[in-house]
């Protein structure tokens, strides 16, 4: 896909994320856009670009001081890690991938119950066993026409059991009820065979990188 198109699909990627997160709007910047998020669990921001440079990467990495900065940057992880120092931690690698959406039907297979509710512009499925232990788990966040799946997950004891790909369709389902046209996500190598079997395709590589804590020093007492 050209490189134009991934620019694209990116700002629509982070106009549902940034619901679905509850951040802050994205601001754009002549490398793409930055984002302030402020979660405790460790994102302070992110900086995304669609179509990094060395030049803007390094320049970006060296005015960064906030540890729990993160670098999205839409290319192989082998072609930005030589841009960055040891101070950056290398993340799992990400796929930007896009779907069409059309209504499908959610069915939990015996021993499992589905739930899904809405608020705030971000769509939300519950996977529980009977015995009300939680299975799966997902949400979506909407941004008009475009859906964003987002923190697709199932409980190790509970997979393989096409939990994943119930969350998913119920996601989807309800954004199309919502008036979503189109999914896009970033989603991990072990998400994306997932997603592929959704009929999801995949258009760019994503590498992921933050900027971590300063390990303290040496304590001396006289």
């Amino acid at each position: 896909m050209p490189e134009s198109n991934v620019t694209e699909l990116v700002r629509m990627w982070i106009s549902g994320w940034t619901v679905s997160r509850g951040a802050a709007d994205p601001v754009e910047r002549p490398w793409g856009w930055s984002i302030d998020v402020g979660a405790p669990a460790g994102e302070v921001g992110r900086y995304v670009l669609p179509e990094p440079t060395e030049e803007a990467v390094r320049e970006l990495a060296g005015a960064t001081t906030a540890p729990t900065t993160w670098l999205k940057l839409f290319a192989e992880d082998g072609t930005v890690r030589p841009w960055l120092g040891p101070q950056w931690r290398l993340d799992r690698p990400g796929f930007l991938m896009t779907a069409a959406l059309t209504p499908e039907r959610a069915q939990p297979p015996s021993g499992y119950t589905l739930t899904t509710w809405s608020r705030g512009g971000v769509l939300r499925a519950l996977v529980r066993s009977t015995d009300g232990h939680l299975a799966a788990r997902g949400q979506v966040g909407l941004a008009g026409p475009v859906a964003v799946p987002d923190q697709i997950a199932t409980a190790p004891e509970h997979r393989r059991r096409g939990l994943g790909s119930v969350v998913m369709r119920a996601l989807l389902s309800g954004a199309y009820e919502a008036g979503a046209r189109t999914g896009v996500l970033v989603g991990t190598a072990d998400g994306q065979g997932l997603y592929r079997a959704l009929g999801w395709t995949t258009h760019a590589p994503m590498a992921s990188l933050v900027l971590e804590a300063e390990q303290p020093g040496p304590s001396w007492v006289d």
